[in-house]
């Protein structure tokens, strides 16, 4: 059990029978009326954000999960085929399952697989992921003000805005949590 006293971003509680993830909280102090504790949480088996406000001190079961680390192999039809890298046992998981991290994933890379009393409940990916530009609008100079961005299709099919300066074969650094560029390799 713990108490939402002790909340803190990225830890995972149990409410109501689901799983979820403590995206923001707040503690508030009213000026009349005892504490309580406003919270963004993320289911973590549909991707849903609630928000919910606890009483201050409330306890709640913590929600224990196991990551083990994988490795991407292959992907076979509508299934992705992942190995273990300490048993190099072979695990399949759907499009459904992996959600839009499907966008993100590179041949030979490592994420961890969350389990939870031994069901899957996601993926979590590196938080940069490195790929290939493959197609991009021509940038015009001169047309803003500012820096101007552009389309941008990267090799796993995830179109992105970039700046105008990248070209087609430039490799550039995604977020994976916010899907942003954040600068060319």
């Amino acid at each position: 059990m713990i108490s939402t006293n002790d909340f803190r971003t990225g830890l995972t509680i149990e409410v109501e029978g689901d799983i979820y993830t403590v995206v923001d909280f707040q503690h508030v102090k009213p000026g009349k009326g005892s504490a309580f504790v406003r919270s963004k949480l993320k289911n973590l088996r549909t991707g849903a954000v609630i928000e919910r406000t606890f009483r201050a001190g409330e306890k709640l079961p913590r929600a224990h999960l196991e990551r083990k680390e994988m490795q991407y192999l292959y992907r076979e039809g509508d299934s992705f085929v992942f190995m273990d890298n300490e048993t190099y046992e072979q695990v399949s998981l759907t499009t459904e399952q992996l959600g839009d991290n499907v966008k993100y994933l590179k041949e030979n890379m490592n994420i961890y697989l969350l389990t939870h009393e031994g069901n899957l409940i996601g993926v979590e990916l590196p938080n940069f992921v490195e790929l290939e530009v493959v197609a991009a609008d021509p940038g015009v100079r001169g047309d803003t003000a500012t820096g101007g961005t552009k389309s941008a299709t990267l090799e796993t099919g995830l179109t992105i805005q970039v700046p105008l300066f990248v070209e087609v074969g430039d490799v550039v650094r995604v977020d994976t949590r916010s899907g942003e560029y954040l600068e060319r390799v």
